[in-house]
């Protein structure tokens, strides 16, 4: 390697993992940084919703990231609590995370999320780029792009180091993989829907209420905003039909037998159905674990671990992703070695704890399955060893590569 070449890191996606990652490395003179994402600068038209950060990666950008963890816990609501109802009131568990965690999570909105991480790195980054072909050239990642305003093309070669942040449909995770992976779909449906709590509203911090196996989830979130996300059980590798995204089938799902619902579950009931228009719909999937396959090629986030939201991970792990990929590009800085070799030691790194999300995610989801009983699974999830399980994720977190000494390498 020549000592007086920058190294050339190129950051494909403007989402948690690329904006930390970029931030991270934001200043260095002795690296090329760009970072490319496929929207403009005010365009939060794909980030209407909220989300939930857990402990785990406030813990880690602490630790490693602390600007980034002080901007984002400054500018959102504390996560301290999970409770699960059945939809008529009663009460099946009351988790203090205080009890299994060494610090609260975050609520906060994709849109104000988004705005808060990337303001700071506006000079690295190429918005309305949006990634038109990559692959290797004598050896070395290339990338070529088009400005999506003027639609002109640009390319990008000789990269040190290519880092696909932009998401589960990544055009670079195809490429490590070999072309598209088939996702394993749970047979859930999962919507999403962010609008304004209204006066007398009695949701606080992140809920869950049961009827049967469908699933109301629900906090607030600044701005004075409730984010709800519903479910059900639908066919695996099914669509979801016009006339289940129907107000009066939406609300049906979630009445109990008694026909009378909780203030809380009747809220949102009646929310979801006025919303109704606006909801965002998906299926619950999730694909392989896959980081460092190609040399010189990194996959974070949703690009590596295509997961199920609901423990609450893929953002969260995204965060924790970006701490170890800093991490592992200044210890690559430091000593002198080619960035390209940081893609295997961050495999080395993530892919087992992140596996552990992966399936503790999934064996979370039993309650939202078809046929499931709500009661019986909360309740193994009030027992120690589901407890244990959520200690291991809020706790163990990724340490600086400098207080591993000793580790193997």
């Amino acid at each position: 390697m020549n000592a007086a070449k920058k190294q050339r890191i190129v950051v494909v996606g403007a989402g948690i993992a690329g904006s930390l990652i970029t931030a991270g490395l934001a200043g260095r003179d002795d690296i090329e940084l760009t970072c490319l994402e496929r929207v403009s600068p005010l365009d939060h038209a794909e980030a209407g919703t909220g989300l939930n950060i857990g402990p785990n990666a406030m813990k880690c950008l602490k630790l490693h990231l602390p600007a980034s963890a002080e901007a984002i816990i400054a500018n959102s609501l504390p996560w301290q609590s999970w409770q699960v109802s059945l939809t008529d009131g009663r009460v099946l568990m009351d988790l203090d995370l205080a009890t299994v965690a060494d610090n609260a999570g975050i609520r906060i909105r994709w849109a104000e999320l988004y705005a808060l991480l990337r303001e700071p790195i506006r000079e690295h980054v190429r918005f309305s780029a949006e990634l038109t072909q990559c692959g290797r050239a004598d050896g070395s990642p290339f990338v070529v792009w088009r400005d999506r305003a003027s639609g002109t093309e640009s390319r990008i070669e000789d990269i040190d180091l290519l880092i696909a942040g932009d998401g589960r449909y990544s055009q670079i995770r195809e490429f490590v993989l070999g072309g598209p992976e088939t996702p394993h779909f749970l047979g859930v449906c999962l919507y999403r829907v962010l609008f304004p709590a209204g006066p007398d509203c009695p949701i606080d911090d992140y809920a869950q209420w049961f009827n049967g196996s469908n699933r109301l989830l629900a906090f607030r979130v600044p701005g004075d905003f409730i984010y709800c996300a519903g479910s059900f059980p639908i066919p695996p590798g099914s669509g979801i039909a016009e006339d289940m995204k129907q107000p009066a089938f939406l609300g049906e799902l979630y009445r109990p037998a008694s026909g009378t619902p909780s203030p809380q579950a009747g809220y949102l009931i009646e929310a979801v159905q006025r919303h109704a228009e606006r909801i965002h719909w998906a299926r619950l999937q999730e694909g392989s674990v896959a980081y460092g396959r190609e040399p010189g090629i990194l996959l974070v986030g949703d690009s590596a671990h295509p997961m199920v939201p609901t423990l609450g991970q893929g953002a969260t792990q995204a965060c924790e992703d970006a701490c170890v990929v800093v991490d592992e590009i200044r210890a690559a800085l430091a000593e002198g070695r080619p960035v390209a070799t940081v893609s295997e030691r961050v495999e080395a790194r993530r892919a087992d704890r992140v596996r552990f999300v992966v399936d503790f995610s999934r064996e979370a989801t039993d309650t939202m399955l078809a046929g499931a009983d709500p009661v019986a699974g909360t309740i193994r999830k009030t027992e120690p060893a589901f407890r244990q399980k959520l200690a291991q994720l809020y706790r163990d977190i990724p340490l600086p590569a400098s207080s591993r000494v000793g580790e193997p390498a």
